[in-house]
């Protein structure tokens, strides 16, 4: 461990337990109340700008993706209460949980299964929108169906589109850019499965497999995207589009519980658990909750013990000045969407006065999170995607931090809504795999 970091060990007790793998919590305690109104690096405007793009993308989006068409070319996932799954962590872990669990299930989202089909897609949309009114050759008050004629491919296919990732992100990528005529590549690194390269390139997709880690193929494509003037770099270390695509989420979850009659304010208060790799999806979703539900909305960050960036990050106040190696922790986690050494350089600091905290997990109980959900509620998602139970299943800092909130009182009324990252992709003879794990 480099000299400079040890001094964290010994003064940041969360840390102290990373270094050593432990589970551990580490509560925020710069996030403040009203502290989304602080937030300067983006805006609430921006979140509505990326709303209206997403309608106007609908109609092509439902003429190219069959399965939009129950819901009108909108990308969006099921909430629904998981009692029976409830039932298994108050029994299996002693959760103790006391409100209603529900599960946001993004991994089954439409077109690539993951909750990057929010940021990922969005972005691609977003950059195939601006080249084509700077071409002359889309207005906004078209019908963007158009786009998905013949001449608006020959029209794409003379840009590339490109971006790193351990997984989802690069499927969400590679199968919307692909879909619109651009050329693709993706550049992953080693943690990822060989199932999601098979389906990119099943799709047009170029891979570009990595042996080393997720920075090193992000660094990569990177370096290749900016020496091709008409390559696009997607880059998921810092993309403010990224991010707006994400924070559509906490409006259209508003809408969900609306609809559900389930009432989210200071008496009833709602606690999201977001699976976390570099932070661009956690990062994004939680802005756009707690723009919407303030400080009636408790957001955490959870992600595997091996690969505990964000923690190590925002709990030294370092950000992407600090790597899980440069703390000896190796970075290898089955949990391959969330296998990232170093935070974003943008999204620990813009959620910084807002996320509540950050739990960890080891992969073991990943795998028996997974069995738990799917032989309850018959619902499949990822191993890392169970990693949204992390802080459930250690009641000890669920209490801990309800006593520090002064929320004790209402500790039967929270609502507690697991976000499912990804799942639906996964291959049959993978998820049979995974349940012998």
């Amino acid at each position: 461990m480099k000299e400079a970091f040890k001094a964290f060990v010994d003064t940041i007790p969360a840390v102290a337990d990373a270094v050593q793998l432990k589970e551990t919590f580490w509560q925020n305690g710069k996030q403040i109340p009203g502290g989304e109104k602080t937030i300067k690096e983006v805006e609430p405007a921006q979140i509505k700008d990326a709303s209206d793009r997403l309608v106007r993308f609908a109609s092509y989006l439902k003429k190219v993706f069959p399965e939009l068409e129950a819901t009108g070319g909108i990308i969006e996932s099921e909430l629904k209460a998981i009692p029976n799954m409830k039932e298994f962590l108050n029994e299996q872990y002693q959760a103790d949980i006391k409100g209603k669990l529900m599960i946001k299930l993004d991994s089954d989202l439409p077109v690539s299964g993951s909750i990057k089909a929010r940021g990922g897609i969005y972005e691609v949309l977003k950059h195939a929108e601006e080249l084509a009114m700077e071409a002359g050759k889309l207005k906004e008050t078209d019908d963007y169906a158009v786009l998905a004629e013949p001449e608006f491919q020959e029209f794409f296919s003379q840009y590339t589109v490109q971006v790193g990732s351990t997984g989802n992100l690069g499927l969400s990528i590679g199968i919307m850019s692909a879909k619109l005529g651009f050329r693709v590549i993706v550049h992953m690194s080693a943690d990822a499965k060989q199932w999601k390269k098979d389906l990119l390139r099943s799709r047009g997709v170029e891979v570009v497999e990595y042996a080393d880690d997720y920075s090193a193929a992000v660094d990569q494509g990177r370096t290749n995207s900016e020496a091709d003037p008409m390559s696009y770099f997607v880059d998921d270390e810092n993309s403010q589009n990224l991010f707006m695509g994400y924070s559509v989420a906490g409006e259209r979850l508003k809408a969900q519980l609306d609809t559900q009659g389930i009432v989210v304010d200071e008496d009833h208060p709602m606690f999201v658990y977001l699976p976390c790799g570099i932070g661009g999806a956690p990062g994004g979703v939680a802005y756009g909750i707690k723009q919407v539900f303030g400080d009636a909305a408790h957001c955490f960050f959870t992600e595997p013990t091996h690969a505990c960036c964000m923690l190590l990050g925002m709990a030294t106040g370092l950000h992407d000045g600090i790597s899980v190696k440069d703390m000896d922790i190796d970075g290898k986690t089955d949990a391959d969407g969330l296998a990232v050494g170093r935070p974003s350089a943008f999204v620990g600091r813009v959620v910084e006065p807002v996320l509540s905290g950050i739990a960890t997990i080891h992969d073991e109980k990943l795998y028996d999170l997974m069995r738990g959900l799917l032989t309850t509620e018959e619902q499949f998602i990822e191993p890392s995607a169970c990693a949204s139970f992390a802080m459930l299943i250690r009641p000890e800092d669920v209490k801990a931090y309800l006593k520090a909130k002064g929320l004790e009182h209402v500790e039967e009324n929270i609502v507690h809504i697991a976000w499912a990252t990804g799942g639906s992709m996964v291959p049959q003879e993978n998820r049979e795999e995974y349940v012998k794990m």
